[in-house]
């Protein structure tokens, strides 16, 4: 606004940045694919929209970038596969559209964990290559939202777009040490993004702060006539988001549930409970019956809806997959009908205690993650990597977020002795985000520094 700094300049930056951090060694491989001419048309649009002081949005001028997942103009749709998207996209996905509508530059497509299948980000195929943590490259970023996460970290955009099936933007955010929001099933379009799992993913934004996820969140969140499962939601609101304490929240603890993590985790996390008790919010001890009926249940219904969406590519593009995607969609062709049946009267009842939960408290409070980021083998750069125990316990504390729909929020609350990122989750009721931002801008505050990561641009300088 004060003309120091135009659109066209941080867009130009922003190529020569991507140019150079896919030259490093190793390279970052945050954003996968991107268009010189389709950044600076947007960008030159906005510069223009600046001096006219006819501004479209909060978000007008500034960079994000969407996970591959979405169809993007014109880029093709892969979703982190060598076989999907053999043309350029024509059509944008909703969430696309919006952004374009608000005036943001759409500086890319960012990498993902092929099909959306792990939590690591780990992709080898010849298109994505394994994106680096920009904490620690010798580390993955987490997944699905892989590259989303590392291109915000590393300061490319201070906005990205992901999707979370299974913590697939959560769990990315909290390894690379940023802002990740999962909104309420249906809260925000998916209409052009590939449908994996339709019961179980919701779109979100990855950011740098929870400010810039309250912006996003304001833009995105509202009906789609292109999305049915989110025709009927209620207006989004950022109510008593800025109130100056947390007073009269009720913060729901399963104490044997919050402690299952590593002890550097609960450390951290627990010294951040107490930063919002000592705002006014009080801890309430609850129960979550029947979390590993869920954890179960939730396996069982991402895997069954993907490996049926997904039937015609595991028939003809077996050979073409990575070996970790053949695997896990090989183990959910063993599910049955009446194992997917059992899974869905579980979701009922789980959501059910919840309702009685969320009757006494205003959220529920879990670490994000129980560990850290792994570290990436050589091996896994030639053929991937398959950790079945690492996947069920990354996704430990994210999975009931998924299986019944409630929104979630990740904010980085500190940092590891190895120099790692370590986030706090917030779960509340169906369609309450706006709590969680206001319990977020106020956890911000419990850091007492952010690390710069080891991979770092500044787009402004």
């Amino acid at each position: 606004r004060s003309g120091k700094l135009t659109p066209s300049q941080v867009a130009k930056n922003i190529i020569a940045v991507l140019e150079d951090c896919d030259k490093s060694t190793p390279p970052l491989r945050a954003i996968v694919q991107w268009d010189q001419e389709e950044i600076m048309l947007m960008a030159e649009a906005s510069t223009t929209r600046y001096r006219n002081k006819c501004t479209l949005s909060c978000l007008d001028g500034i960079p994000v970038c969407l996970k591959e997942e979405f169809k993007v103009v014109p880029y093709h749709h892969r979703v982190g596969t060598v076989y999907l998207g053999t043309q350029p996209e024509t059509e944008d996905a909703t969430v696309a559209k919006k952004l374009r509508e608000a005036g943001a530059i759409i500086i890319g497509v960012s990498n993902m964990h092929e099909l959306g299948t792990g939590t690591t980000g780990c992709n080898p195929n010849r298109y994505h290559k394994i994106p680096r943590n920009p904490y620690n490259p010798n580390h993955f970023t987490g997944g699905s939202s892989s590259g989303s996460a590392a291109a915000v970290a590393a300061g490319l955009c201070p906005v990205a777009i992901g999707t979370d099936g299974g913590g697939s933007v959560r769990i990315p955010a909290s390894f690379c040490g940023v802002v990740g929001l999962k909104g309420t099933f249906g809260r925000i379009s998916c209409h052009g993004c590939l449908p994996l799992s339709y019961s179980t993913v919701s779109v979100g934004p990855i950011c740098t702060s929870v400010a810039d996820a309250a912006i996003v969140y304001s833009i995105l969140a509202e009906p789609d006539l292109l999305y049915p499962y989110g025709l009927k939601q209620p207006k989004a609101t950022l109510s008593d988001m800025c109130a100056p304490d947390l007073k009269g929240l009720k913060l729901g603890v399963d104490w044997t549930f919050f402690k299952a993590c590593d002890a550097e985790v609960l450390s951290a996390c627990e010294k951040a409970l107490k930063h919002l008790q000592s705002l006014g919010a009080s801890v309430v001890e609850v129960s979550l019956p029947e979390m590993e009926e869920t954890r179960v249940a939730h396996v069982i219904c991402i895997l069954s809806e993907m490996r049926d969406f997904l039937q015609p590519d595991f028939n003809k593009h077996f050979h073409e997959m990575n070996l970790e995607t053949r695997a896990s969609l090989a183990l959910a062709s063993q599910f049955t009908a009446l194992d997917y049946i059992k899974a869905n009267r579980q979701r009922t009842r789980t959501m059910r205690f919840l309702q009685e939960i969320f009757s006494t408290v205003n959220c529920i409070v879990t670490p994000a993650i129980p560990c850290t980021a792994p570290r990436i083998y050589e091996s896994d750069l030639l053929t991937g990597s398959s950790d079945m125990s690492f996947t069920v316990r990354s996704m430990r504390f994210m999975q009931l977020g998924n299986f019944t729909g409630i929104p979630g929020l990740v904010v980085p609350i500190g940092y590891s002795t190895a120099g790692l990122p370590i986030s706090l989750q917030v779960m509340a009721k169906w369609w309450d985000e706006a709590v969680l931002l206001r319990i977020g801008l106020k956890l911000e505050q419990f850091r007492d520094q952010t690390k710069k990561p080891s991979i770092y641009y500044d787009i402004l300088a």
